[in-house]
């Protein structure tokens, strides 16, 4: 994949933090800054995933005594489970 270069701006404080920790980890900085702004996305995609699950409860909430039927549904499964 063809890699672009970027500038971003940071304080001396954490390009201090950023050089001392791609040191201890063996990593050049641009590689710790990838690495860091994939986690960032990944998160940000986790959060609009629960996002988007917690609204689609709040529009087609459970029936009432459900998940105590799953519970012991599942229970029953997990007994006949070699462990």
């Amino acid at each position: 994949m063809i890699k672009k270069v970027i500038q971003v701006p940071v304080d001396e404080k954490l390009l201090i933090a950023l050089d001392q920790t791609s040191k201890k980890q063996n990593k050049a900085r641009a590689e710790l800054i990838r690495e860091a702004c994939e986690c960032y996305l990944e998160q940000v995609e986790s959060e609009e995933l629960d996002r988007l699950y917690r609204q689609g409860y709040e529009r087609l909430p459970e029936e009432s005594g459900l998940g105590e039927a799953q519970i012991a549904v599942a229970g029953e499964i997990l007994l006949g489970e070699l462990w």
